[in-house]
């Protein structure tokens, strides 16, 4: 699947790295202990039948069917990529692509040029809604 970009242009003109529509997210959703329970590295003979997690499931195909980008950040290793990706197809999840080698410990500070929007998973997947949070910026 292709997307519209918009493309963008700095003050001197120069091109800048394209960004997608506001009404697409560009979600970036982790496995283990989200979309199923939780296998660590070290027991990668659980990574092919772990089940999903229905509600998981739904809501990430819905996402892709409404034209967002769906793509899944992982701890698993290059090495696991092959068994993840027959277990995604497997159970049926729709993706763009698959992230693997992020960085295992969680307490995540996501530092980025663009708008980043977080949200913690504590157990079930349901449509996103909005709420008034304190987050932690850089000073002006």
């Amino acid at each position: 699947m292709s997307f519209d970009f918009k493309n963008l242009k700095n003050e001197k003109g120069e091109n800048l790295s394209p960004v997608l529509p506001e009404n697409v997210k560009n979600f970036l959703i982790d496995i283990d202990g989200t979309i199923c329970d939780d296998v660590p590295n070290e027991e990668p003979e659980r990574m092919s039948i772990v089940e999903p997690y229905p509600d998981a499931l739904e809501i990430c195909n819905k996402w892709y069917d409404e034209g967002h980008v769906i793509t899944f950040f992982t701890s698993r290793t290059e090495e696991h990529r092959e068994i993840t990706e027959e277990w995604l197809n497997r159970h049926g999840f729709k993706y763009h692509g698959l992230l693997v080698g992020k960085p295992r410990g969680g307490n995540y500070h996501w530092i980025d040029n663009h708008l980043v929007k977080a949200t913690r998973f504590k157990g079930k997947f349901t449509d996103l809604v909005t709420v008034n949070a304190l987050i932690e910026v850089f000073e002006s």
